[in-house]
């Protein structure tokens, strides 16, 4: 089985897209229930991880570290969520924090300005005007965002197994179209695919533990080899280092820790 991960515009019939090929495939359909199982889990304003996922970077950010923060709780509740295979994420990032998981068919919904700018004045009953701006505005700061954090365009196709047009092709013509690829061969867990996204989940779940001490660590993850390099002063590495293990004392997967100072 795989898991899909449909990127989209506002307006861009994605929504539609995913609910609908997650009925055809039996799969589960997660976007922003996702934000309120983070939130729960860790106390965390739904508001502030909204915009840590969706508002273009601030200077403000640069110096507080609370998008790091709230973007490590994002992650580790969508890798664990997305572990359990049968899946259809649709919204900003997952396909980003899945990089080298080979069960990832990975869309993007795309739709004609015009379309999009129409939908959006009906919703909200505002001018032609106003509708282009916001849409133009949103645009632009998912494309900051994902620039400054894993310095990729979202518009870059590459980034895609799939680009859907919604145009000529409807929203069940895309259904049909992304629920076949998916059964593809290509797509389908294998030993080796589920072993990465078990790395990236145990990864993500250390990071969690130490993110709010040391919002800059890298943490890397492979067959309960846990790296982890945090970036502080040569004085202050060998204390960072027993602080670190305390952290992560009490994950039982961790057969290895490797600590090193940048």
């Amino acid at each position: 089985m795989a898991i899909i991960t449909i990127s989209r515009g506002s307006f861009s019939k994605g929504k539609e897209v995913a609910e609908g090929v997650a009925l055809r495939l039996g799969y589960t359909c997660i976007s922003r229930d996702l934000l309120l199982e983070a939130s729960s889990q860790f106390n965390v304003p739904e508001i502030k991880l909204i915009r840590a996922l969706h508002d273009a970077p601030s200077i403000l950010d640069r110096f507080t570290r609370g998008k790091e923060r709230y973007l490590a709780y994002f992650a580790m509740a969508l890798l664990e969520r997305v572990q359990r295979d049968n899946v259809v994420y649709h919204g900003l990032a997952g396909h980003f924090y899945l990089m080298g998981v080979n069960h990832v068919l990975r869309v993007r919904v795309l739709a004609d300005l015009a379309d999009r700018v129409e939908l959006e004045m009906k919703r909200e009953n505002i001018s032609r005007e106003e509708a282009l701006h916001i849409i133009k505005k949103d645009d632009e700061e998912r494309r900051q965002w994902s620039m400054r954090l894993f310095g990729v365009d979202t518009w870059d196709p590459a980034l895609y197994d799939l680009v859907v047009h919604i145009k000529r092709l409807g929203v069940d013509d895309a259904v049909d179209l992304i629920s076949h690829t998916a059964g593809l061969a290509s797509f389908r867990t294998t030993p080796g695919s589920q072993k990465a996204l078990d790395d990236l989940v145990l990864a993500a779940r250390v990071r969690t533990a130490i993110v709010q001490r040391y919002p800059d660590a890298d943490v890397t993850a492979s067959d309960g080899k846990v790296r982890i390099l945090i970036n502080v002063r040569m004085s202050f590495q060998h204390q960072a280092r027993r602080e670190v293990e305390e952290l992560v004392a009490h994950f039982p997967e961790i057969k290895e820790l490797i600590i090193e100072g940048a």
